[in-house]
């Protein structure tokens, strides 16, 4: 028998920067009687903001967007709402954003290639708290419970470079910092991308945000 809670149509937002996707995604989903998408956003920052609005079940979430990305989305939506569950859906499966993605609190991870059917169970199992996982994300997550942990990334960076990174975080140019650091842009530059390096990060945008939410540097 089916529960009230589960009688009335699963509320769906769609997130993703591409219009073409947003609007094929609702097209198919809208075939369905038991989904309801009930809106969409273009980036992390309106994600966040018409979650709020929306209270969806469930949001398909982009991980590559302009403003915010959806890593922080997903934290940021899963603070405020701890109830809204989070598919991941897209086109990349690299361990820079599959874990941080888990680990912020989507429940499920999917390739776009996803078959429309396995998309439509997957929403149907995420508002019941089943995860789906793309069996390489699986595997790679079965990797990182069972491969010995690795000293923390930022314990590698010097002193420096610590406060290379804060000032990289605060949004100050290379220019800047050599002037704050009394130094030359070329050794800053030597030292961003160090920093880069030891932490497996690939633009100041990352590393940025890693600072953040490494305590490394205050939230904006």
């Amino acid at each position: 028998m089916t529960s009230t809670a589960n009688a009335r149509p699963i509320r769906v937002l769609l997130v993703d920067d591409h219009g073409i996707v947003r609007e094929g995604l609702r097209a198919y989903l809208e075939l369905e009687a038991d989904i309801d998408v009930v809106g969409e956003a273009r980036d992390g920052q309106e994600a966040v903001r018409r979650a709020q609005e929306l209270q969806p079940d469930v949001v398909l979430m982009d991980l590559v967007m302009p403003n915010m990305d959806g890593v922080e989305a997903t934290s940021r939506i899963k603070q405020d709402r701890p109830d809204t569950h989070i598919i991941v859906l897209t086109s990349f499966l690299d361990d820079e954003r599959v874990v941080p993605a888990i680990k912020a609190g989507a429940t499920s991870y999917l390739l776009k290639d996803v078959a429309a059917a396995d998309l439509v169970r997957a929403i149907r199992g995420a508002r019941a708290g089943q995860a789906q996982l793309h069996p390489e994300v699986a595997r790679r997550l079965m990797q990182q419970v069972t491969t010995p942990r690795k000293p923390e990334a930022g314990a590698q960076l010097t002193e420096r470079e610590r406060e290379v990174l804060r000032l990289l975080a605060e949004g100050r140019s290379n220019k800047e910092i050599a002037r704050s650091l009394v130094v030359s842009e070329r050794t800053v530059k030597g030292h961003v991308s160090n920093i880069l390096g030891k932490l497996g990060l690939q633009d100041r945008t990352q590393a940025a945000l890693y600072a953040v939410r490494h305590g490394l540097a205050p939230e904006a």
